[in-house]
């Protein structure tokens, strides 16, 4: 029994954690000086899921973790359209959610950036041409960047983050 207690409230041996991806800090510091630039200062965005598997969100939600915590690099995500400069919008866009796409777009403040996150945001992925799916979110919403993959992991975004804001500041 003694035993059994030393090896449950012994000493615990944890292995040391990376403090991050040098190569995907660089590209965040790259892109908070850009989001300092062109906003003068943080980058908000908005989050909307128009009927997807999932996959793309996880690796959204995937950037506010502590291994990758992009809140340091000046991005934040918000509940409310209304405080978004960026709207990304995961997954095929059924005929249920158009109406709630449409409206979550229409309470953004200008500029009203949208990102398609993912290859069913993008073109309707695998359920393109079924009877409940208009397909990708360029069907009903003006889109600036779409962001393939399934999913994209959190370096493409950071880094497709990154190229609409040095095409934002050329403009």
């Amino acid at each position: 029994m003694k035993n059994v207690l030393n090896n449950m409230f012994g000493p615990k041996i944890c292995k040391q954690m990376p403090l991050g991806d040098a190569e995907f800090d660089k590209l965040g510091f790259a892109l908070k000086s850009e989001i300092n630039t062109i906003f003068g200062r943080s980058l908000a965005i908005r989050a909307l899921d128009s009927g997807s598997d999932n996959a793309a969100e996880i690796e959204l939600n995937n950037l506010s973790n502590p291994y990758y915590d992009v809140e340091r690099f000046g991005i934040s995500f918000v509940a409310s359209p209304r405080h978004a400069d960026i709207l990304i919008v995961t997954g095929a866009v059924t005929q249920n959610m158009a109406i709630a796409v449409r409206k979550t777009f229409d309470a953004m403040p200008s500029p009203k950036l949208v990102i398609a996150l993912g290859d069913d945001a993008c073109s309707g992925g695998i359920a393109s041409g079924g009877y409940g799916v208009l397909g990708g979110v360029d069907k009903i919403l003006p889109v600036n960047l779409k962001i393939p993959g399934n999913p994209p992991e959190p370096a493409q975004i950071i880094n497709a983050l990154l190229g609409l804001m040095q095409s934002l500041r050329k403009k």
